[in-house]
């Protein structure tokens, strides 16, 4: 399906987790590690390449991708923040040289995103005809995010801890949104202790 739907899906997991203790992609949610959990969702989505970015505690991280037909990638310079990230993920791609109709930016932090969601921002993009299709949790624009072409040239010049929000800010007339009850990150021991609690 990725011939059909030529996307790419950009996971960021390269922070250092210091407010979880411990890195939280390889916290286990539903017996997998969340990373592997969230890069799983993108992949059931077939809607194309799927970049994994990694940069603290990669080697360890790394692991937990095995068997997964992904391209992780270590950012040198995760320490700089997530517009790294992204910065990197968009060199990766451009190597690949494909015409894109899209970029899904996700994190790899949020274990509710599901396949079907992806999907969904792809089917808004098309029927909405906007170059941004964002999620909508409670009234708040957050990851996943897709961007159309128009925007890649920014992604490759992105800068700080703020990612692609800046985008989001200076393009409200392009942004279509996808609602959704729950796409919470996980940054916390709280946050973690609160999404079991929701999913004994």
């Amino acid at each position: 399906m990725a011939e059909n739907f030529p996307y790419a899906v950009i996971v960021l997991a390269a922070g250092a987790s210091r407010r979880m203790g411990q890195p939280k992609q390889l916290l286990p949610v539903n017996g997998h590690p969340l990373l592997r959990r969230v890069v799983q969702a993108a992949l059931d989505s077939r809607l194309g390449e799927v970049f994994v970015i990694l940069g603290a505690n990669a080697e360890k991280i790394r692991l937990s991708m095995e068997g997964l037909p992904v391209e992780v990638i270590v950012n040198e310079a995760w320490e700089e923040g997530m517009g790294s990230s992204i910065r990197t993920a968009m060199a990766a791609i451009d190597r690949d040289s494909r015409a894109l109709q899209g970029v899904l930016v996700a994190l790899g932090d949020q274990p509710e995103i599901s396949a079907a969601h992806l999907t969904r921002l792809i089917q808004t993009q098309q029927s909405a005809g906007k170059s941004i299709v964002a999620s909508r949790c409670a009234g708040k624009l957050s990851p996943p995010v897709l961007f159309g072409p128009v925007h890649f040239a920014a992604l490759r010049n992105l800068r700080g801890d703020a990612g692609a929000r800046a985008l989001l800010q200076a393009n409200p007339d392009e942004i279509a949104a996808v609602d959704t009850d729950s796409l919470g990150d996980l940054d916390t021991p709280d946050d973690y202790a609160d999404f079991l609690r929701r999913h004994a």
